[in-house]
């Protein structure tokens, strides 16, 4: 059954201080090769989903770089399409930054889509789905609009940005509310949808005229009771990146072998933009454990449980313990870094030692001399 896939923004509930201000989250790196866009972007190619449509409400340049003509997502070039289409409206007023604002103001491109169902998922997210089977699910349950959800039990202190489903014990969907913390065991809904594309233009006007403010989670939750709502669960890895601490977690969660057997899979891959550089050099006084180390590094350091991203230097006597490292970062002789994000370009030269908590780890700002 075809689909236009609809790959949305992340809300202004949602805020990564410090590299939110460079980029969009769905262009940041993750685990040094890959951006978070690429994981909705791959699941919609490889489910047989090629008219896409990327949302982008502020900071486009390192998003529509990375994107170019979609060719690298094994797109159908004849007949598919990847659009990136943008929203203005957050310009002055963030609460009017909303979703269904987007929709409204490119409504003639999912209007010239003739797809009769569309699948919407968020860029903030990462898992790996199959959109085909959870297509086939929702049509074979006769429900009006399928929701997407994890079910985790550590909802107390993680995820605490994201929506939570209610559900029944059919799984029909009750009422969608925000995670406030008060209960560890919680469905996480995964920003995902499945509908019928008329449905979703009714949707999307429909909120337009209750509120200036709302959002599609908003005005489903007003019409769970008039319509059919059901939630499909979601296996596997999942996480999000509403924070910084979720992107650091996130990134680090992927040292342990059976998340990367659950996100990762030869039958179904993550494609990226990619870039041709050497291979990484390891020198005599390199001690590399645990990590993911991306190519075009020059490493003479230590480096432990961390994620290494391309081009970066890592001096003699430097000790990077349970970072983040975006790509073309340097750090200097002799220096201890722990628990950080750092992000491109950064060199961490004069300091000598720069730790933080795992609970709270500290960010270095893009291009910053330390």
């Amino acid at each position: 059954m075809k689909a236009l896939g609809i790959i949305n923004f992340s809300g202004h509930h949602i805020r990564v201080e410090g590299m939110q201000d460079y980029r969009p989250i769905g262009a940041f790196s993750f685990l040094g090769r890959y951006r978070a866009i690429d994981f909705p972007i791959s699941n919609m190619s490889n489910s047989g989903i090629d008219q896409i449509q990327v949302y982008v409400n502020q900071k486009p340049r390192s998003l529509a770089e990375h994107l170019g003509t979609g060719r690298h997502y094994n797109i159908n070039s004849k007949r598919g399409k990847l659009q990136l289409l943008f929203s203005e409206n957050g310009a002055e007023n963030s609460l009017y930054d909303t979703d269904i604002a987007a929709y409204i103001e490119n409504m003639e491109c999912i209007k010239h889509s003739t797809c009769p169902y569309v699948v919407i998922a968020p860029s903030y997210m990462i898992y790996a789905q199959d959109f085909h089977d959870v297509i086939k699910t929702h049509i074979e349950s006769g429900a009006d609009i399928s929701l997407l959800y994890h079910s985790v039990d550590n909802a107390k202190e993680a995820f605490l940005n994201c929506d939570v489903l209610n559900l029944n014990k059919q799984k029909g969907v009750l009422s969608i509310e925000k995670n406030r913390g008060t209960a560890k065991n919680r469905t996480i809904f995964m920003d995902t949808y499945v509908m019928k594309r008329e449905l979703f233009i009714e949707l999307v006007y429909k909120a337009k005229k209750l509120s200036s403010m709302y959002t599609l989670p908003q005005i489903i939750n007003v019409e769970c009771d008039e319509l059919d709502v059901r939630g499909i669960s979601h296996r596997g890895y999942f996480a999000t990146i509403t924070d910084l601490k979720s992107y650091f977690d996130a990134n680090l969660a992927l040292m342990d072998f059976k998340n990367v057997q659950s996100l990762f899979n030869e039958d179904w891959p993550i494609y990226t933009r990619t870039n041709d550089s050497c291979p990484t050099q390891y020198f005599d006084t390199a001690d590399v454990k645990r990590s993911i180390v991306c190519n075009g590094c020059l490493i003479e350091g230590t480096v432990e449980n961390s994620v290494i991203g391309r081009g970066c230097i890592i001096k003699k006597g430097a000790v990077v313990k349970n970072c983040v490292l975006l790509s073309e970062t340097e750090v200097g002789e002799d220096v201890y870094l722990e628990n950080q994000v750092v992000d491109k370009h950064a060199r961490i030269i004069h300091a000598k030692e720069i730790i933080a908590q795992s609970e709270k780890p500290g960010y270095i700002r893009r291009e910053d001399t330390i």
